[in-house]
């Protein structure tokens, strides 16, 4: 008889239900095989399911999308941490610690919302491929590489609501995804940005917190300020506040558990 697998399903970088970026996340007695942890997170069909295995102070965290294992995720991590307090598997004051193949990140809870430490991916300017600007179909301002992805500019908060990438053609380019940013019009706002990654499964992902570790220092030279509130401005949109500090990066958001359920498989 298969064991029965608890799992929870949260909206990261959102403070209501509905809105932000769905993740499942599946606190495991002991490590699972990657071939089943890709087929849950295939059945889960979100931009990610987390998988945590507690190792001492630690849990070991792998992130899974429906057709690939990524190396960082910043909202699925989020879900991760809320899921941990919430079901007391952290204490109310304690860090989360979590052992990833970007490393340690941490997750605390400060001034209400729950406060991300990641490595910072500032981009380098890079020549656009041509399918990158057939894709977008607009004015590029800025193109710059990540270790993950590519980041390009456009023309202001309108131009970046716009885009309608050719997604087929965005799957051809060798990156995890591509952010698209322009500086927001929005008040308590100062930047926006989309994120496409076909490649890896997830047409448009809702709010990415790892697309922020690039945007975090793009942007804190552009503004001079290393404070800044971020808007991902997919259909359910979400907030993301940033910190550069050095060379890392401090993600704030909000989380809300919006299901829960059992894995029978």
């Amino acid at each position: 008889m298969s064991q029965v697998q608890p799992f929870t399903q949260v909206n990261a970088f959102t403070d209501r239900p509905f809105a932000g970026n769905p993740a499942a996340v599946c606190l495991l007695p002991s490590a699972r095989e990657a071939e089943w942890m890709q087929l849950v997170a295939r059945e889960m069909n979100l931009a990610e399911t987390a998988f945590l295995v507690r190792d001492g102070l630690n849990f070991q965290l792998r992130w899974f999308t429906p057709t690939v294992e990524v190396d960082l995720c910043g909202h699925a991590t989020l879900a991760s941490a809320h899921a941990l307090w919430e079901g007391g598997h952290l204490a109310p004051d304690e860090a989360g610690r979590f052992q990833t193949r970007s490393g340690l990140l941490t997750a605390e809870r400060r001034d209400g919302l729950i406060w991300l430490d990641f490595p910072s991916t500032p981009p380098i300017s890079a020549e656009p491929p041509v399918e990158l600007c057939d894709a977008l179909g607009v004015s590029l301002r800025y193109v710059g590489r990540t270790p993950f992805d590519y980041l390009v500019e456009v023309d202001g908060e309108a131009a970046v609501r716009a885009v309608a990438p050719d997604l087929a053609v965005l799957a051809r380019i060798p990156v995890r995804g591509v952010i698209v940013t322009g500086r927001a019009e929005s008040p308590g706002q100062d930047f926006v940005s989309r994120f496409f990654a076909p490649a890896a499964g997830v047409p448009e992902d809702p709010v990415t917190g790892s697309a922020h570790c690039a945007l975090t220092p793009y942007w804190a030279a552009k503004l001079g300020r290393s404070e800044l509130v971020g808007y991902q401005a997919s259909a359910r949109g979400g907030i993301v506040r940033v910190r550069l500090t050095g060379d890392r990066v401090q993600l704030g958001g909000h989380a809300v558990t919006v299901m829960r359920g059992e894995l029978l498989a």
